[in-house]
């Protein structure tokens, strides 16, 4: 596997440039295959089936490919084209559209990496392509404090442990995740990649949950799993801010967290739709009024994270604002899907109309990091001049 730069190493240097070609729009690509993708998001939903069809559907018209640069054979989207993307999928099954998210945003990194270093990454993003690799990510299940034991053995090391919310894993190619190995310095999460099939890696049948129940995120069992020291991308140490996690926070969350700006959206047109349906009153006028509201809130706060991933370079006050962005989505957006089960009235009860589904699946937005607690400590100690690690 291609290097990672470390802390010492230059993160900007002259971005090449993109190639003028014929821009795909993913978003009404999604549309297009948008019925299809909701034809199967029920029976996923009320089975605990994994959407492995309508993901295989999306990889098949190259969405897997979508972040990767065109000039490595990919569809050249920009973040704000993958968003898009997102929250149209979402407005036809959520699960489909957070597990596809979590493959895009760890392709959208080295992604965003390549334009800066890209003798890093460029093996990574044309594997993606030419052998049509599932990346799936284990972010949840580690973030600063990493998880799962790394022995050192010859040639490499020995992964032991478990990893949860895999998302995409049934369909998954290659595992980019982290171990954390007991070195001389102190405690170091080392960040890795290991192939899903490799001899020691099990699925466990976990998932079972109050929504997003196609993801198919069940938890990874890692049983003296040998990674290679050339598979070792970076270390770092345990709880600490590095570089690389200022880098995934600025491309990853601004898309996964579309995927719940599109949830509030299908709740929205749905409610329309049926608070339409009855005798106007008062009170259905209100609560339309106040989930509009809420639905502003969230699309600017997204709206905020895009613009901050345009034009912002990884750091803390990057990160912050981020991690800002990600608390109001997650806050705004469950609030739309709220307000727009009020203004469903009763029929928003019941199944047929699909609304409590995206009541269900929106409340995976709280799980996320940072939550809301420890990013409104980063937001502090940011807004003070404080070291972050602190």
């Amino acid at each position: 596997m291609p290097r990672l730069p470390t802390e010492d190493s230059p993160m900007t240097i002259k971005l090449k440039t993109p190639p003028v070609a014929a821009a795909i729009d993913w978003a009404r690509r999604v549309h297009d295959l948008g019925p299809q993708i909701a034809a199967r998001a029920t029976d996923a939903d009320e089975s605990d089936a994994f959407v492995a069809e309508s993901l295989a559907l999306l990889k098949a018209e190259g969405f897997h490919t979508a972040a990767v640069p065109a000039e490595l054979g990919g569809g050249g989207a920009s973040l704000a084209e993958l968003s898009a993307m997102l929250r149209s999928l979402s407005t036809y099954c959520g699960s489909t559209s957070l597990a596809l998210a979590m493959h895009t945003h760890a392709v959208a990194l080295p992604a965003w990496r390549w334009r800066r270093t890209p003798e890093a990454v460029e093996g990574l993003l044309k594997r993606v392509v030419s052998e049509r690799l599932t990346l799936v990510s284990s972010g949840g299940s580690d973030w600063l404090d990493g998880s799962c034991k790394a022995t050192p053995v010859e040639g490499g090391f020995r992964v032991s442990g478990r990893k949860v919310f895999a998302s995409g894993c049934m369909s998954g190619d290659l595992l980019v995740t982290m171990a954390v190995l007991d070195a001389p310095e102190g405690p170091t999460v080392m960040h890795l990649a290991i192939p899903i099939k490799a001899e020691g890696v099990k699925i466990l049948d976990t998932w079972k949950t109050l929504g997003m129940r196609g993801t198919g995120s069940q938890d990874l069992e890692l049983n003296e799993v040998f990674v290679p020291d050339a598979a070792v991308t970076v270390r770092r140490p345990v709880g600490k801010w590095h570089p690389l996690m200022h880098m995934v926070t600025l491309i990853a969350f601004p898309l996964i967290m579309s995927v719940y700006v599109g949830l509030a959206e299908a709740a929205r047109a749905k409610a329309l739709a049926l608070a339409g349906s009855r005798k106007p009153s008062a009170d259905t006028e209100l609560l339309i009024g106040e989930m509009e509201t809420e639905l502003s809130a969230a699309r600017l706060a997204l709206g905020d994270m895009l613009a901050c991933a345009a034009t912002e370079e990884p750091g803390a006050e990057a990160t912050s604002r981020i991690m800002t962005g990600r608390t109001l989505v997650a806050r705004a957006a469950i609030a739309t899907v709220e307000k727009a089960m009020a203004a469903a009235g009763g029929a928003g009860f019941y199944r047929r109309t699909g609304l409590e589904r995206i009541w269900r699946d929106v409340q995976a937005a709280r799980y996320h990091p940072l939550q809301p607690g420890p990013q409104a400590r980063l937001a502090a100690r940011v807004a003070l001049g404080l070291p972050i690690d602190g």
